[in-house]
């Protein structure tokens, strides 16, 4: 298992990474989202990568409305996401997450995960053609069942499961049956610790989640 750190967006993107870097991380996950991580120049940061021995996983804006049913709107977050892709590319990596959408019109809300199936084929394709397996991380209602990602992954091919721990601390399904019921499908894991409430991102042992149980989970 390799253990990284994902750069905090307020932050100077570069100087994070040297932080990483000095703190022995295996790997970066690179968040390019406002306001100081939207930009980064390949030719800047490899240099740094290669110095601290560092790879790349890639983290994408959460805020991006790439399932919203206006073709438009669809088109200029993929246009977004591509610009991402073709980065994390460039940086040697070969995951790239994505966030559930959750932006709808209220009357198309039960619609919401054909919506994210819909604009995900696309998606997964473009990434693959970088190189890259597209990854969705679990989050809120519905996107924090093990059914609904069993009908993602159904429908979707090619398409991973990024498990974020803490978020499974307050959605429906815990980690122990993701890990269960999906383990053979995670291509990366987020560890944050929260009081079962909100996503605190608190550092582990701070909050609710059983870490020893957490761990043996993902092992099995």
């Amino acid at each position: 298992m390799k253990i990284g750190a994902m750069n905090h967006p307020s932050k100077p993107v570069y100087d994070e990474v040297i932080s990483f870097g000095k703190a022995r991380f295996d790997f970066v996950d690179l968040t390019l989202e406002g306001p100081n991580a939207y930009i980064v120049n390949p030719e800047k940061m490899r240099p740094l990568l290669d110095h601290y021995r560092l790879t790349v996983t890639g983290h994408t804006d959460p805020c991006l409305p790439w399932a919203y049913p206006i073709r438009e709107v669809r088109k200029a977050c993929f246009k977004e996401l591509e610009r991402c892709a073709e980065i994390f590319s460039a940086l040697g990596a070969k995951i790239m997450n994505i966030h559930p959408c959750y932006f709808c019109p209220p009357a198309m809300r039960p619609l919401l995960v054909e919506l994210n199936i819909e604009a995900l084929i696309p998606i997964v394709e473009m990434a693959a053609s970088h190189g890259l397996t597209l990854v969705l991380e679990n989050f809120k209602a519905p996107f924090d069942r093990v059914s609904t990602f069993e009908t993602l992954i159904r429908e979707v091919a090619e398409l991973g499961l990024h498990l974020d721990f803490g978020h499974t601390n307050f959605g429906k399904d815990d980690y122990e049956l993701f890990c269960k019921q999906l383990g053979q499908h995670i291509e990366h894991v987020h560890f944050s610790d929260n009081r079962a409430s909100a996503d605190d991102h608190l550092p582990l042992g701070v909050g609710s989640l059983n870490w020893e149980s957490a761990v043996a989970a993902l092992k099995a």
